[in-house]
Formats: structure tokens, C-alpha cells, sequence
């Protein structure tokens, strides 16, 4: 009996569930990467984020080989193929998957043409297990985040003093609104340059007639995201000893010509595997409490959108119904704008951060709400191909975190599973938009 395993894209590092379970017999454990042409020309993806995913995939092939295991990395059109092949060159008659993330890729597996036993291993990428969080879940009337925040801080010790939350109190959200004013001194953003694995990348999809029209939408390059679990833990510590002491205090504040503020450009990598939230989480902490003059509200407010924020949106999409992609509570039909493909628009704010999206895939996280998501809102658009957009445009969007953070969060589609009322000004926006009082450069960056 031979057992092989398939690593998924989003599953970068060596303690996933099915690489553990053959540890003691990895010499004798092929394992499979494949790169799906078709898969990644589903929706229009940014280019760079082609390049982080293929380049971080090669990368961890390549140190899979250096510990012994026997890899095997195909590109193909579909990923049918590569795998017939593999399975009868090494006569395998169980293939290992660590369960995916995303439900759609779940079942493509399932519907994949196989004769042989496909199991699932438990996905141990976030902190909550999937379990963990239904059994949290099960019997309440609202999923709270806020709840499930204080929970995770108990149940995993995060900046707790015995059964109390260190300072007296879980949430220092209200310190974490100052207005940028006046002369900031805003911290560099830790960058890398391609090696050749990734510049071999960037040379395939700047040549192949596959992503020739994503070309028209997105800057392949520069492309200087990390792209191996080493640079990932590099961007971590970085961040933590140059920006985490000052992030809360603007953590909302947008600036024209800033694209990444204090925020910590994590989200990337936790997202593919490369790190793992529960190791962030813990820097985070011991850099507090080896510290003598950091602000408690800065180290909560980013542990918030990691032990809370994250794992909630997660565990809420693990938790909810499959036909949650396609909730419209407002019954907003209009389509999405040409101008957030292109960023040509007039309205300051919209095109700063469209044209930002263009060049390096990214925004934070006010940025997505109060102004992509927030437009979008009042504008009456589609939440299903807004949706489509924010997975196509972010280096960090997959289909767990965007459903959630689009549909709900953003949109308020879902009628109030997520969130209780639309997030913040949008209803002001809202009653001031039915007035006619929306100008076409209402939106204006600091």
C-alpha cells in the first residue's frame, strides 16, 4: 500500500496534516504539486498573485525534496492528468489531502476522475479547529466576534492575567481611531527581489497567452512579495519591531500616496501557509511583554484581527450554509464599475487605492471597507460580482475570507449573520446618497 499526498497552494508548510501523518515515512511518501492552468483562469486573478502562489509552491517542492520526500511538481491544464500519472508511476492506492479551505476546491477534488481512496486529513491551518468553532457556535442566536474574541483569549492564553484580560479590559478599540494629522513618519515596508524560481514565474506568465488579458488589469512587476516561509517569518519580525508598537493608533487612517501604513503585510502569507496565526499571535504577545513603553492597545488591536477577526471569519464560513455566496438582502443587482478594473475614476479616494490594488495586489483593511466595499454599498452593486472582484484583485483574497468579509461584512447581503447593521458611516452614506447629496468625489483621501 502506498499513500501519496497533494499539496494544495494554501498549504505551504511542513506541519500540514497530511505531511505529518507520514513523517516517520517520507521516503517512501511521493508528493504532488500541481499548477492548473484552467484553475487559475477562472476568474481574471492578478498577476501577482499568480507569482506569489507558483513561486511559493515551487519553493516549498523544492525544500520537501531537501528533507527526503520524493516530489513531483506538473503543470498542466487541469489537474486530472498529472495526478492519473503520478498515481500509476509510483502505483499509489490512497492519495492524502489535508481537507481544503475553500468549499469549491473541496469539491472539485471529489468530482476529480479517481480510482483510487482520497482522504482527508483535519485542516489544522487556522487556530479554531473547524469542530471547535461549530461547537462554539451551536445553540446561539448571534455569532458575536466579539464573544468568540474573549473565548479564544481565555481558552489560548492571549494577554490574560489569570482569568482577567491584562489591562482591565478586551477591547482598546476606541484608542485605535487617531486622525492622522499633522507630519507622520510612516515606517518602510519590508520588500524583496525575485530569485530566479520566482523571476522563472514572472517570465512564464508575462509570455503565456492564458493571462495576456489579466495583463490589461494588473502589474506583473515589480513584484517584491516574499515568497518562502523564511522571508514570511522575516516580514513577521520586521513588523513587529518596527511598526507593531504604533499600529493601533492609526490603523483606520488612509493617506494619500501610503499604501501600507503601520499594518503588518502579514495576511499574504498567513493565508497561503507560510505562516501560521497562533505563531503570530504569540510573537505579537512576547514582544509586549518584553517591552517596557508599548501602548497594550496597539498589541490588542492587531491580536484582535488575528485570534478574533480571522479565525471568526473562518470558522462563520465553515459554519454557514453553502448558498451563503449568494445572498442579496438589499437585492442590489447594478454591475460592478469598469473603473475598479481600471481605476480610472474621479473620485480621489476610489482611484489612490484602485491604483494601489493594481500595482501590488493589496490594501488594508479600511481601505477595502470604507471605500471599495463602502462605494459599492450605496452604488447598489451586485455583492456577488463585487465579490468576484475583491477574489480576483487581492493577493490575499480566497473563497473563505472574501465571502465572508464581501458578502457580509462589506455588503450587509447576508441581513445581519455577520454583522448587526451595516458597518459604520455606510448608513449615513446611505440616507445621504437617496437625498442626492453624493458627490462624484465624495470620496477624498487625507
Amino acid at each position: 500500500m502506498t499513500i501519496g499526498i497533494w499539496v494544495l497552494g494554501d498549504q505551504l508548510w511542513a506541519g500540514q496534516s497530511a505531511l505529518q501523518s507520514c513523517l516517520q515515512h517520507k521516503q517512501q511518501t511521493p508528493v504532488i504539486f500541481i499548477e492548473s492552468l484552467t484553475h487559475a483562469g477562472q476568474l481574471p486573478y492578478h498577476l501577482q498573485k499568480l507569482v506569489l502562489l507558483w513561486s511559493a509552491m515551487r519553493h516549498f517542492a523544492a525544500e520537501l525534496r531537501s528533507l527526503g520526500f520524493p516530489v513531483t511538481y506538473a503543470q498542466s491544464q487541469d489537474f486530472n492528468t498529472p495526478l492519473l500519472q503520478w498515481i500509476e508511476q509510483y502505483q499509489i492506492t490512497e492519495l492524502g489531502v489535508m481537507t481544503p479551505t475553500d468549499r469549491p476546491f473541496a469539491t472539485l477534488i471529489q468530482k476529480l476522475n479517481l480510482t483510487i481512496q482520497v482522504t482527508f486529513t483535519s485542516n489544522n491551518r487556522f487556530i479554531w479547529s473547524d469542530q471547535e468553532f461549530i461547537d462554539w457556535a451551536g445553540g446561539r442566536k448571534r455569532l458575536i466576534m466579539e464573544d468568540f474574541y474573549r473565548q479564544g483569549r481565555q481558552h489560548f492564553n492571549i494577554l490574560m492575567s489569570g482569568n482577567q484580560p491584562v489591562g482591565g479590559r478586551w477591547n482598546f478599540d476606541k484608542q485605535n481611531r487617531k486622525p492622522p494629522k499633522g507630519k507622520l513618519t510612516l515606517p518602510e515596508a519590508l520588500w524583496f527581489e525575485p530569485d530566479s524560481i520566482t523571476q522563472d514565474v514572472i517570465n512564464f506568465i508575462r509570455q503565456s497567452e492564458a493571462f495576456q488579458d489579466n495583463q490589461s488589469y494588473w502589474l506583473l512587476e515589480p513584484f517584491r512579495w516574499g515568497v518562502t516561509r523564511q522571508q514570511a517569518l522575516q516580514v513577521m519580525k520586521f513588523f513587529i519591531e518596527t511598526r507593531l508598537s504604533s499600529f493601533g493608533p492609526y490603523q483606520d487612517a488612509m493617506v494619500t500616496g501610503e499604501q501600507t501604513m503601520w499594518h503588518a503585510m502579514l495576511s499574504p502569507y498567513l493565508n497561503i501557509g507560510l505562516l501560521h496565526p497562533l505563531e503570530v499571535v504569540i510573537a505579537a504577545q512576547q514582544a509586549y511583554y518584553n517591552s517596557s513603553d508599548w501602548e497594550l492597545s496597539s498589541v490588542e488591536g492587531f491580536i484582535r484581527q488575528v485570534l478574533g477577526w480571522q479565525e471568526y471569519m473562518h470558522g462563520v464560513y465553515v459554519y454557514l450554509q453553502q448558498d451563503y455566496r449568494e445572498s442579496n438582502w438589499f437585492n442590489h443587482t447594478h454591475p460592478l464599475p469598469a473603473f475598479y478594473w481600471t481605476g480610472d475614476t474621479q473620485m480621489k479616494c476610489l482611484h489612490q487605492i484602485l491604483t494601489q490594488v493594481k500595482q501590488i495586489g493589496y490594501a488594508h483593511h479600511i481601505q477595502r471597507l470604507m471605500v471599495l466595499n463602502n462605494f459599492a454599498l450605496i452604488a447598489g452593486i451586485s455583492p456577488q460580482q463585487l465579490e468576484n472582484w475583491f477574489h480576483a484583485a487581492f493577493i490575499d483574497g480566497y473563497d473563505w475570507v472574501m465571502q465572508t468579509n464581501v458578502i457580509g461584512m462589506g455588503q450587509f447581503a447576508d441581513g445581519g449573520m455577520i454583522a448587526s447593521k451595516p458597518y459604520g458611516e455606510q448608513r449615513d452614506l446611505v440616507r445621504l446618497s437617496k437625498k442626492g447629496a453624493i458627490a462624484k468625489n465624495l470620496f477624498t483621501c487625507t
